[in-house]
């Protein structure tokens, strides 16, 4: 390794590659902020560009590409309640209150920063501990992904304790709609209703728009406002943020990278499931449960520190066993392989400065997001000094085009049109919108992978039960369920144990004081 390194560093100081990293991180910033055009088909469209380009520098500005859009999607995601990739779906949570309250910079200010310390804390995983990591990844099948996209749609208990039955509704009409098209297990048509359109299901994306962005303009479109939300810029906002998250959030976001960095590296999970778990573990363990949801900068911490660090996980089973852990990662490795380039172990040997050179640029391109996101989301925040006639009417625009870019197909449009309306008079009635893209973006997951244990089951002793139920890392999913499940009973005891103290301590107070009153 040692040998490669100076090689490495030499090749990212070349002018050339400070360029490509820059250039490419703000173009992914910026893909990542559009609705509808998602990190994966940013790296994409610059594949064929990198032909012209040395194997590293190629590589470099697909990482550079890569980091940006996943923390580009914050930007909408805060600004205007739209996740501009599907892993910032947790960050509207608090992201979108933050700025109805004038505090945009702030929610701004703190995804930037915490998905820079995540990606950072990624790539220390992907440079040290690539090897044991890619053997545990391994061991993780159709039970073990089963289970960790269980635990992810517990979250639904955790994030509306205060009306549990409209959430676990939210999250069953998701599931519902994520039937739609074809069985993942035995091929056969579900819900299409005759129409070839739908055979391939809802797509995420679109159904993401709807429910987030084109249900948000039907909301702000109805009201009296003049503009999107109040924007009220204040001086040392960005320093402020500083000493917040290094001081009261450093257990959140070390918490949030890790779980960021695990998630990461199993094939088939993504950022929506570890920024879904980690803000889940982030209220669960707060003193303050009840403030997530209503503007929390913890909130927006946890979720952004957690997908941005997926990024340096699912770089480890490409790099070290060739098999991308995400979405992405499949564009990279299939970017190497026109390079004549093989992913394995073998790359770190016989590639090792082109490897290292990789590995190196994400950290410089974590660092670098820091200065780059600062101008950019400046810019952004703009937007809400835009008078809401014309964002409304650009947001509609551009939610539109980026539906139909996906597969160019007017199914995915009507689906945004279709989930805006269910989204904007879901809002009206109570329901979770939030809970309902966690249906649809789980429920492909947990009924392949369940698919998968029956299968398993045929070819076991013990049958389904032994499938389901062995192994350790099965155990430690199912306890981590059962007390996801068990948090919202937890947190109401908590709190009328909280008022139960503060009525004894009011009765004893007034006690005290009648006493002494007689006295007198």
């Amino acid at each position: 390794m040692t040998e490669f390194i100076l090689p490495s560093l030499l090749n990212l100081a070349d002018p050339l590659s400070i360029f490509l990293m820059v250039a490419g991180l703000a173009g992914g910033i910026v893909i990542g902020a559009l609705p509808g055009l998602s990190a994966t088909m940013g790296v994409a469209l610059m594949v064929p560009i990198t032909f012209a380009m040395s194997p590293a520098q190629g590589l470099v500005m697909l990482g550079a590409i890569y980091v940006g859009a996943i923390y580009g999607g914050a930007n909408s995601a805060i600004l205007i309640c739209t996740p501009g990739t599907p892993s910032s779906v947790a960050t509207t949570f608090d992201g979108w209150p933050l700025t109805q309250q004038g505090k945009a910079d702030s929610a701004l200010y703190t995804s930037l920063l915490a998905s820079a310390f995540g990606g950072i804390v990624g790539v220390c995983f992907l440079l040290f501990l690539a090897a044991p990591l890619a053997r545990f990844a391994l061991k993780f099948g159709g039970p073990e992904n089963f289970w960790l996209c269980l635990f992810g749609l517990s979250t639904i208990a955790v994030m509306s304790p205060g009306n549990m039955g409209k959430g676990v509704v939210s999250g069953a009409i998701g599931l519902l709609v994520a039937t739609i098209g074809l069985d993942p297990n035995v091929g056969v048509p579900r819900f299409t209703f005759g129409n070839y359109g739908l055979m391939q299901g809802i797509s995420v994306i679109p159904c993401m728009i709807g429910l987030f962005s084109f249900s948000q303009v039907l909301y702000l479109v109805g009201t009296n406002k003049t503009f999107v939300a109040e924007y009220n810029p204040h001086s040392g906002t960005f320093m402020q943020v500083c000493r917040h998250l290094s001081g009261r959030c450093k257990a959140i976001l070390l918490r949030s990278s890790l779980i960021g960095s695990w998630v990461g590296m199993l094939p088939g999970a993504g950022g929506e499931i570890a920024s879904i778990i980690a803000y889940n573990e982030s209220k669960r363990w707060s003193k303050t449960p009840e403030m997530y949801g209503k503007g929390c900068i913890e909130g927006v911490a946890a979720s952004e520190s957690a997908n941005n660090a997926v990024i340096g996980g699912a770089l480890i089973p490409l790099l070290t066993l060739g098999i991308p852990g995400s979405a992405v990662a499949a564009v990279i490795l299939g970017a190497l392989m026109a390079h004549g380039i093989q992913p394995g172990f073998k790359i770190f040997t016989e590639t090792g400065t082109l490897a290292y050179t990789f590995i190196f640029s994400q950290f410089a391109v974590n660092l670098l997001v820091v200065p780059v996101g600062f101008a950019l989301c400046r810019c952004m925040a703009r937007l809400l000094t835009i008078r809401l006639t014309y964002v409304a009417i650009s947001i509609v625009t551009l939610s539109f085009i980026g539906a139909y870019a996906i597969a160019n197909s007017m199914v995915d449009v009507w689906t945004v049109v279709v989930f805006g309306f269910v989204g904007y008079f879901g809002g009206k009635v109570g329901m979770d919108a939030g809970a309902m893209a966690l249906g649809v973006i789980l429920g492909p997951m947990i009924e392949e992978n369940l698919g998968k244990c029956l299968d398993l089951a045929h070819s076991v002793d013990g049958g389904l039960p032994a499938i389901m139920f062995g192994g350790p890392i099965n155990k430690v999913l199912i306890a981590a369920l059962l007390l996801s499940l068990s948090t919202p009973f937890l947190l109401r005891l908590k709190r009328l144990r909280k008022q139960e103290l503060k009525a004894a301590h009011r009765f004893q107070r007034e006690h005290k004081m009648k006493g002494g009153e007689r006295h007198a």
